[in-house]
């Protein structure tokens, strides 16, 4: 558990669990399905969605940490899974991260990357990836504050909001 101080208010570094923060972490994920290009999904996710997707974290170990406040509420999650499903694809990893609408500009997710960082290194992945949307230039610059490499773009693969999307490759090697 880390601590830290933002505007005035405790903020710590949590493990987070479906039972304690998985209403949350649904409200993260339909907001950004809804609202941003984030996630390439039209439909919200349903609640027993977010529990399979914690029961699959849990099964292979990976981790899903949190920023709370004071008043212990979740302000943005972070984890990484799979990058593929092949055995030589083992060491490496996509990541994820996301700030409740109501805490963005807070520096959530700077507090949560390198905590992210740690917990792979710790885990032997040997390197990170993250899929990020071309137009999300605040997630892009985040990324490369802390060390991630842009590896490539491909382009038109995602369609929302009535516009292509290019998806954009950011890699960060740990080891």
């Amino acid at each position: 558990m880390t601590e830290t101080k933002e505007k005035n208010s405790t903020m710590q570094i949590i493990d987070c669990s479906f039972e304690e923060h998985g209403e949350a972490i649904l409200t993260m994920f339909n907001h950004a399905i809804m609202h941003s290009t984030a996630l390439y999904e039209y439909q919200p996710r349903s609640i027993l969605d977010i529990e399979h997707w914690f029961t699959n974290k849990n099964q292979h170990k990976f981790p899903v940490i949190g920023i709370i406040d004071s008043d212990k509420t979740l302000l943005g999650f972070a984890s990484y899974g799979m990058f593929r499903p092949y055995p030589a694809n083992k060491f490496t990893a996509e990541l994820a991260i996301y700030v409740d609408d109501k805490a963005q500009g807070q520096g959530i997710a700077s507090h949560l990357l390198p905590a992210l960082l740690v917990k792979a290194t710790s885990q032997n992945i040997h390197t990170l990836i993250a899929a990020i949307d071309e137009n999300n230039h605040a997630s892009i610059a985040l990324h490369k504050k802390f060390g991630f490499f842009h590896a490539g773009t491909l382009k038109e693969v995602g369609y929302k909001f009535d516009k292509w999307l290019n998806l954009c490759f950011y890699q960060r090697m740990l080891s």
